[in-house]
């Protein structure tokens, strides 16, 4: 309600005031997921904190509300993304008030417990990104904003129909409740295959996994800087939570008789990916590919565990643990590398590789920094990003060996991709058109500077984040096993 009441106050305020009073409502958010943090019990397993309370009780919806280990660490992340994109570029009101309601959806999305009430807040963060997109994106924006809502709209029909089918067999829409059902068969026959691909459909749109993709890179080059950071750092996050909540619990039995085809998808955006980023001369466009590689990884460890779950409770761990710290990891560092994308867009007013060249020389600091958001989001060890994919190739090597080898040709070639783009741009002679390039700002500094020192820290010393989720991880282990 925090975001929401900031929505609101932004009306009632001078419009040059917009970005500080949405900064102020967004400080006041994360002072309350910090709250969440310290009263959550990481000894407990299920959900805690819930609030329940009649709503339409007609046709089962109810207000529940509640978090686990991956809730509340998508929370968390939720408090930390949305102020950084807030300061990765200059407002109006109505940009602000927008991204306010965002906010609002997404912590709704990931504590809603009750199917009706978990679609509104899913929903409700379609219309605030596509009007984002339309009114303030870059060129081709109305193409792109279309083309993000028309199919994540219908994603989302599907969805709702798959759970419409499941609510007239057995008059439900309480997560918990159609988890337990789901273990012995949720539904059967022809009806079971219908919502598991209705639900599937929606949920492969939003993450997006291989080949409901093709949105992705016309709407992430389109949207402003803020946005862009938010739709790789958090709308893509709902896709990965659907997954682990609704799909993987309700249709045990109908992944494993898939998994195969599943794995195949989740190896497909790790390898396609990256080999099309390799080929974009638009750095937007390279990240936002490199983002749909990063997030195959995510799809494949838990395709791993849940399509075949004959493997070892501490490799299933293993994937599961990895995947919930690239869902945080990733959100970090692709949002950084948007940021840090959009300032040399700001500089330049071109964003293609070819547009740079010797930048080290010019601006050491934004090199610097840049590098090491690179570097995290290629693996390497010591930063955030390494963590979460060793554990993933870790435990699903161990369950699904064959498909996990394919990946790494993944891995080797975002190396590549991102090698041969800080030899284009930091590194030869000095570009004509960069000679007057500014070094970091101030007020950059303190934007970005907090956030790669969260990478080292979280590639050092990891534990305070798999605390928040390692009873929920064990507790999911033993649902797929």
């Amino acid at each position: 309600m925090v975001p929401l009441a900031g929505a609101l106050a932004l009306f009632t305020a001078p419009a040059r005031n917009a970005r500080p009073i949405a900064l102020l409502f967004n400080a006041l958010a994360a002072l309350d997921a910090l709250a969440l943090w310290q009263h959550f019990d990481i000894r407990t397993a299920g959900l805690q904190l819930v609030e329940r309370h009649t709503w339409i009780p007609a046709v089962g919806a109810e207000y529940l509300v509640g978090i686990d280990g991956l809730s509340l660490l998508l929370v968390l992340l939720t408090s930390l993304i949305i102020p950084f994109a807030f300061l990765a570029q200059r407002m109006e009101r109505g940009f602000c008030a927008l991204m306010l309601i965002m906010q609002s959806a997404l912590y709704g999305t990931f504590t809603a417990q009750n199917f009706v009430l978990w679609f509104l807040f899913y929903e409700m963060s379609l219309i605030p990104a596509f009007l984002l997109i339309k009114i303030w994106g870059g060129e081709n924006r109305d193409r792109a904003a279309t083309k993000f809502f028309l199919y994540t709209f219908l994603g989302s029909v599907a969805m709702l129909l798959g759970f419409l089918g499941i609510y007239l067999a057995r008059g439900s829409f309480d997560f918990a409740t159609l988890a337990g059902l789901g273990k012995n068969g949720l539904l059967s026959g022809k009806l079971a295959w219908l919502a598991f691909a209705g639900i599937f459909l929606g949920l492969a749109v939003k993450v997006p996994l291989f080949p409901f993709h093709t949105w992705l890179p016309d709407a992430y080059e389109s949207a402003p800087t803020g946005v862009a950071m938010v739709l790789t750092g958090l709308l893509s996050k709902m896709g990965v939570y659907g997954f682990v909540r609704l799909l993987l619990p309700l249709f045990p039995n109908e992944i494993r008789i898939i998994g195969p085809w599943l794995l195949a998808l989740a190896i497909c955006s790790i390898v396609f990916a990256p080999l099309a980023a390799w080929v974009q001369s638009d750095l937007k466009r390279m990240v936002a590919y490199l983002s749909v590689n990063h997030l195959g990884y995510c799809m494949l460890g838990l395709f791993a565990v849940a399509a075949l779950p004959s493997g070892a409770a501490i490799d299933t761990q293993a994937a599961l643990s990895g995947v919930f710290m690239q869902i945080f990891n990733h959100g970090i560092t692709a949002a950084a590398l948007f940021y840090l994308v959009g300032l040399l867009e700001q500089r330049r007013g071109l964003r293609g590789i070819g547009d740079f060249g010797g930048l080290m020389q010019r601006t050491p600091l934004l090199c610097g920094w840049m590098s090491v958001a690179m570097f995290s989001s290629l693996g390497l060890p010591g930063l955030n990003g390494f963590i979460g994919e060793f554990l993933i190739f870790k435990g699903s090597f161990a369950i699904a060996a064959s498909f996990t080898a394919l990946a790494v040709i993944g891995l080797l070639v975002t190396a590549i991709v991102f090698m041969r783009a800080m030899q284009a741009l930091f590194s030869g002679p000095l570009a004509e058109n960069c000679s007057a390039f500014p070094d970091l700002l101030p007020r950059e500094k303190v934007t970005i500077i907090p956030v790669t020192l969260l990478m080292f820290a979280i590639g050092v010393a990891p534990q305070f984040v798999f605390n928040i989720f390692n009873t929920t991880v064990v507790q999911m282990a033993r649902l797929f096993g």
